[in-house]
């Protein structure tokens, strides 16, 4: 069993300022090359903020210009990073609520969000998800938000061959305890790790659990952040042993 070093960058986005959002993840991306994060996973809608009203405005291509620093930290450092942000394809006017991969290779692929909370429908389209994302001998499936709160979605995950099921979330403190029990029910069932990144504030109206976390293939929860805040939820194998590290803010100031 290989090394591996997975992290959920728990992130409080500047509603509807996708420039300083921008900015923000290169920081905490630079952070987490320091720590030696070979995967980095960002929340639902991170470079926006979750601002459904604001979302037809600031949605951006997949491959637009503003995103390319983005794009060539992750190439530089060797550190597969997912971003969030409302994504509209060449072509067509859907709003999708996008994760965008930008591999340690340079290359780039895109995951769309499958089911939406209800309302969401109002300003987005439900997506097509994406295809499993390598990092070294390890597959790992994306997800995002309301995707996990259907058991089909994971199931479909392990069945593709998924090593590591991440999902990108928006959870409440209401939400939180029903959520997270969903995602480790589907670590121990599936035999997979479950990485899960939230955001650390407020967003869209909603006060974010944080409490980002990891837990190990069988169950096991390996490392969570004890609360709300920025942090890196950082979780390691080593010779097949998982050990977890929270960094919080104070690191990147």
């Amino acid at each position: 069993m290989t090394n591996l070093v997975m992290c959920a960058a728990q992130y409080c986005s500047v509603a509807g300022d996708i420039n300083v959002n921008i900015d923000r993840h290169l920081h905490i991306m630079r952070r987490a090359v320091e720590h030696g994060v070979q995967f980095l996973l960002f929340p639902e809608l991170s470079l926006t903020g979750y601002e459904p009203t604001l979302a037809r405005a600031l949605a951006q291509t997949p491959d637009a210009e503003c995103l390319q620093p983005l794009r060539e930290l992750a190439a530089q450092s060797g550190m597969t990073t997912v971003v969030g942000l409302p994504l509209r394809q060449p072509g067509s006017e859907n709003i999708l609520m996008g994760a965008l991969v930008l591999a340690a290779d340079g290359s780039q692929s895109v995951y769309t969000k499958q089911h939406l909370h209800p309302g969401e429908e109002a300003v987005f389209s439900a997506g097509e998800g994406g295809a499993l994302v390598d990092i070294g001998a390890e597959q790992i499936a994306l997800s995002v938000c309301a995707d996990v709160t259907q058991a089909s979605h994971a199931q479909a995950a392990a069945q593709a061959g998924a090593d590591v099921y991440a999902s990108s979330v928006l959870i409440s403190h209401e939400g939180y305890a029903r959520d997270t029990a969903l995602l480790q029910g589907y670590a121990s069932a599936h035999s997979m790790g479950v990485l899960m990144a939230n955001h650390g504030g407020p967003s869209g109206g909603w006060a974010c659990a944080g409490r980002s976390a990891f837990w190990s293939a069988g169950g096991r929860l390996v490392v969570s952040a004890p609360g709300t805040g920025d942090c890196l939820v950082i979780a390691r194998r080593r010779q097949g042993v998982w050990q977890g590290e929270v960094v919080d803010c104070l690191e990147w100031q």
